[in-house]
């Protein structure tokens, strides 16, 4: 009887330390543009989770036209619940502004914005968005 409640002390320790490294793992996207497919590290908040919701329906592709020649913005289409906060953004950052546009930035900026993810590996990135628009796809890995 001993050796049954040990094995199921150990499964149930066991079951419980992967439920937390799977609640504690980091959600990543994929951010197309052109050919070129650069690995994006998401944040945790409401917006992002609204976001991935809208990813497992199917890809999120947007028209990004270049602003102030720092970044890459483009209408969501609806609205995300936004948290914004007083945010300076750098190469790489991926945030919500005003609940219905996503902003890619390949420079920096000082606004009040919804952090969404980071794109992991910049090699490439700023030759990729290039000059004007760009059609930008976001998807789950």
């Amino acid at each position: 009887m001993k050796k049954i409640w040990i094995v199921l002390w150990v499964m149930v320790i066991s079951f419980s330390l992967t439920a937390c490294g799977e609640e504690n793992a980091v959600m990543n996207m994929n951010v197309q543009v052109g050919d070129t497919i650069f690995s994006a590290a998401l944040e945790e908040n409401v917006a992002v989770s609204a976001l991935v919701d809208m990813m497992r329906e199917s890809p999120v592709v947007l028209q990004m036209s270049d602003y102030s020649g720092f970044e890459k913005v483009g209408p969501l289409g609806t609205s995300l619940p936004a948290d914004n906060s007083q945010t300076t953004t750098h190469a790489g950052d991926i945030v919500l502004y005003n609940g219905n546009q996503i902003v890619i930035f390949y420079g920096s900026n000082s606004w009040s914005y919804t952090r969404l993810g980071h794109i992991d590996d910049l090699a490439g990135w700023e030759e990729a968005l290039g000059n004007g628009d760009v059609t930008v796809t976001f998807s789950l890995e």
